[in-house]
């Protein structure tokens, strides 16, 4: 059954919003557009200065009919800690839980629980790490207790190619771009690959595209987004 407040409207006015990461200031900016309806493609906390209003504002947006986020993997950690699983605290996420009183925790947990890992609309693929083909076949999963697999891995981490780089953090790979059919248009943050702090776009060999947002908010960087008129396909 599909969860209507986590659905985009099929006539709306688009804002395509990337990685947050407690930037509430720039987030503001993109909610201020009351004409259009929000897409944030996750990682809504963690990083920034302020992920307790980034959360106050979507949640907002979401009671008022006016936007969803998608299910990043920052936002897969702050679910699971509030929830009492077992993660790995690292400075982000403790700053994060830091900021949440209790009314604020219960209505992250609910809305967390509910996000889904990837919608599409047309010719449009929102998703927060990377595309996959078995993406097109059937509705995003429930959250899994455990570890992350197959597709799911996909859709919150991207994909890798087994190496790590200098900063510690595992090597991204654009191959999953070459596998997006031709005419769609994949939306998606976490892999910041913007050299002029704007969007960057890569067309795979099938002729679809990919847009990467994350501009780097909440970690040095700026917050982007992108408009989408009601009959983009």
């Amino acid at each position: 059954m599909t969860d209507t407040l986590f659905a985009i409207p099929p006539d709306a006015a688009l804002r395509v919003v990337g990685d947050v990461h407690g930037d509430a200031r720039g987030f503001a900016a993109a909610a201020s557009a009351s004409d259009r309806f929000m897409v944030q493609l996750g990682d809504l906390t963690d990083g920034g200065p302020d992920s307790a209003a980034t959360l106050r504002i979507m949640l907002d947006l979401i009671d008022a009919g006016r936007g969803l986020f998608l299910l990043g993997n920052h936002d897969l950690k702050l679910a699971r800690a509030l929830a009492g699983r077992d993660v790995r605290i690292d400075s982000g996420l403790a700053g994060t839980l830091s900021q949440l009183d209790p009314a604020l925790r219960a209505r992250a947990q609910a809305a967390l629980a509910r996000a889904p890992a990837w919608l599409v609309r047309g010719k449009q693929f929102f998703v927060h790490g990377g595309f996959h083909t078995g993406m097109l076949e059937a509705p995003p999963p429930n959250i899994p207790a455990g570890r992350v697999e197959g597709v799911l891995s996909r859709a919150l981490y991207g994909e890798t190619t087994g190496r790590m780089q200098p900063d510690g953090y595992p090597e991204r790979s654009l191959r999953w771009v070459d596998r997006v059919p031709t005419g769609l248009t994949v939306y998606c943050g976490h892999d910041r690959r913007s050299t002029d702090g704007r969007p960057y776009v890569h067309h795979g060999m099938l002729g679809g595209t990919a847009v990467f947002l994350d501009t780097g908010a909440g970690k040095g960087g700026h917050l982007s987004w992108i408009d989408l008129p009601p009959d983009a396909r």
